[in-house]
């Protein structure tokens, strides 16, 4: 398994909130201090895991200031600056970039459906902007839009462009990217369900939301792969599919959200229009962090 340069687990965050909806920088903090200790290399900063599409700009910059001061050299921060409109994304990475973090995330461009010669132009200008290596995010079940992997082998050409999480959902086009870009070129899977598979077709990891709960099994699944004991790592990536289930049951990062409360951490509600999980699937999420849940306050109780 290849090393990429941010590490095989990179976590997209969740983003805190106060009972009053207004981000709790606090929580933020700890929750990312939190995540360094159980496994994470890198960290994602408002992205779709961070409800970034409801965070202001001014919201976003100070998340970033207080991730990249509570992580120092322990994980790399990748702040998400990409959106739909390509002044404003260029301007916020440029914000993003004076905050001091390693990475940008630029997401696919949402609703306006740009054909790829708009994906190419809208990503060159982010990474122009940008003085850390930029990730491109492919999640067309969301935008609507699908980067190609012959966009991806254009966009790899500009010396920042030089990461993508996949979440297409397709195998197929994840080994196309992996088979057809250079080694210098880092594809992470994008879908937790996918990071075992993506790492047999020459992934370097994952951004995984799973991570919250189960950081240090998913890198050890890295571990047993990289060292080529597939039993244990099919072992571990079955383990982990309960877990995914539950975290994907509606959408994310209402679920998440949910978990991480389970794990004494003040995150608070999604802002609207995502909501609270019914009593069913409270219950359901219970069950599937269970065993995770347990190690948790039993590390606490020794220490």
């Amino acid at each position: 398994m290849r090393q990429g340069r941010f590490g095989p687990l990179i976590t997209a965050m969740i983003t805190p909130m106060k009972s009053d909806g207004s981000v709790n920088l606090d929580e933020a903090r700890r929750l990312a201090e939190y995540l360094c200790d159980n496994g994470s290399t890198g960290i994602v900063v408002s992205g779709t895991t961070g409800e970034g599409p409801t965070l202001t700009d001014a919201e976003k910059i100070e998340l970033f200031r207080v991730v990249v001061a509570a992580v120092g050299d322990n994980a790399s921060v990748i702040a998400n600056t990409g959106g739909n409109d390509t002044r404003s994304s260029v301007e916020l990475t440029r914000r993003a970039c004076s905050t001091g973090v390693h990475g940008i995330l630029a997401v696919g461009p949402f609703y306006n459906k740009p054909p790829q010669a708009g994906l190419v132009a809208h990503f060159r200008a982010i990474a122009d902007a940008s003085v850390v290596p930029v990730m491109i995010y492919n999640i067309p079940g969301r935008t609507a839009v699908n980067v190609l992997p012959e966009t991806l082998v254009t966009l790899s050409a500009h010396p920042r462009i030089r990461a993508v999480k996949e979440s297409s959902g397709d195998l197929m086009q994840i080994a196309e990217i992996a088979a057809n870009l250079t080694d210098d070129f880092d594809v992470y899977a994008g879908d937790d369900h996918l990071a075992l598979p993506t790492a047999s077709v020459g992934g370097c990891g994952v951004v995984s939301v799973a991570s919250h709960v189960a950081g240090r099994d998913i890198r050890a699944m890295f571990a047993a792969f990289a060292c080529g004991d597939n039993d244990a790592a099919r072992a571990l990536h079955a383990s982990l599919l309960p877990l995914i289930r539950a975290l994907f049951a509606v959408s994310n990062p209402i679920p998440v959200k949910a978990a991480m409360r389970h794990f004494g951490f003040d995150v608070g509600s999604c802002r609207p229009p995502l909501c609270d999980l019914n009593a069913e699937q409270e219950r359901v999420l219970a069950a599937a962090i269970a065993p995770w849940l347990a190690t948790a306050q039993t590390t606490a109780a020794a220490t």
